[in-house]
């Protein structure tokens, strides 16, 4: 009865010590360790929370760029990211829709940015593709709530699709949306605020 008892103590033991190397193994073992950091979305150019440089907002005029973006923590099985940039606090004003800033799609699963001061072209070298904004001009367009107001906040919205999207830059904000559903493996954000 003792051997079988020390026999039993040795196998448990045995297995708690693989189980455990498995698991230790930064987190890439057979064991469900806890998750790791989700899709990180920055800009060396707008803090997030922070107030938007006017030289990417409308008080630049014409000459309003897009910020630089960055990502990291990408999804294994990416391939492709969609971005938008919009102003969810229009639609708290009894408006029906927020206002759709910039939406760039089909950006290569392999990229971790954006650089900054992207050309309004519909179609960029890499396979990138920009649509119109809510004014009807393709590419980026910067943020420009009234001063009588209170800070609207600004969303950079990534996400990480298991797919490329079979559209072209005549898609509407509502077909891009429409084709990601069930393709979204994960979703970083960055808020910048703003008001003239």
């Amino acid at each position: 009865m003792t051997k079988k008892i020390y026999t039993a103590a040795t196998l448990l033991l045995a297995f708690s010590v693989g189980l455990a190397l498995s698991q230790d193994k930064g987190g890439k073992g057979g064991g469900k360790g806890p998750a790791g950091p989700g899709l990180t979305l920055t800009s060396p150019d707008i803090e997030d929370g922070a107030i938007i440089a006017d030289k990417y907002t409308a008080k630049a005029g014409p000459a309003a760029v897009s910020p630089k973006l960055q990502w990291a923590n990408v999804p294994a099985g990416t391939q492709s990211f969609a971005l938008l940039f919009h102003d969810p606090d229009v639609a708290l004003q009894k408006k029906m829709d927020d206002v759709t800033h910039w939406m760039v799609f089909n950006i290569p699963g392999t990229a971790r940015e954006l650089p900054g001061g992207i050309s309004a072209d519909a179609k960029l070298p890499d396979g990138t593709i920009q649509i119109k904004n809510t004014r009807g001009a393709v590419g980026y367009m910067g943020p420009g709530a009234p001063a009588a107001g209170p800070y609207h906040h600004y969303t950079f919205e990534l996400f990480a699709l298991d797919t490329k999207l079979d559209l072209t830059d005549a898609a509407t904000r509502a077909d891009v949306v429409k084709a990601m559903d069930g393709h979204i493996l994960a979703k970083g954000v960055l808020a910048g605020r703003f008001h003239q």
